[in-house]
């Protein structure tokens, strides 16, 4: 989950980029996928699509995602907890209130598309934690 990682992967032939901590539960200490993202989005720039994964559980949340750099999301574990709560209907239910979520999330920040979801709309708290090395915890 670093820059540096991501762009020899690119440089390696890789068609895409997919940033996951799976969970944290590879290292308690692990960074959340959002806390890199940014770093990530700068370093690989237009080149590859980037998946963001970890974490997005409302509108939100995408809209967070995308601002810093993410091209699209993943949304596992809501999808699974719908199939397993209310089956295919749950799932259509999640990702409708997902979509709607996230198109009220744009009209409050003024972006009438995906393309005017820019990072000057994700402010991180100035005291939103201790550094971990170059890395700055966010509270998003």
């Amino acid at each position: 989950m670093t820059a540096e990682d991501a762009v020899a992967a690119v440089n390696a032939g890789a068609d895409g980029i997919m940033i996951s901590n799976h969970g944290g539960r590879a290292l308690d200490g692990c960074l959340a996928s959002i806390d890199v993202l940014p770093e990530i989005a700068e370093a690989v720039g237009d080149r590859v699509p980037i998946l963001l994964d970890g974490g997005i559980r409302r509108g939100t949340d995408v809209l967070k995602a995308l601002a810093l750099g993410a091209t699209c999301v993943g949304i596992g574990k809501p999808m699974f907890f719908a199939l397993a709560v209310g089956g295919e209907d749950a799932v259509f239910h999640v990702l409708s209130m997902l979509k709607t979520e996230l198109e009220s999330a744009m009209a409050l920040c003024g972006a009438r598309t995906v393309q005017d979801i820019t990072e000057q709309l994700v402010t991180r708290h100035p005291h939103g934690g201790g550094h971990v090395g170059r890395y700055m915890r966010a509270k998003l």
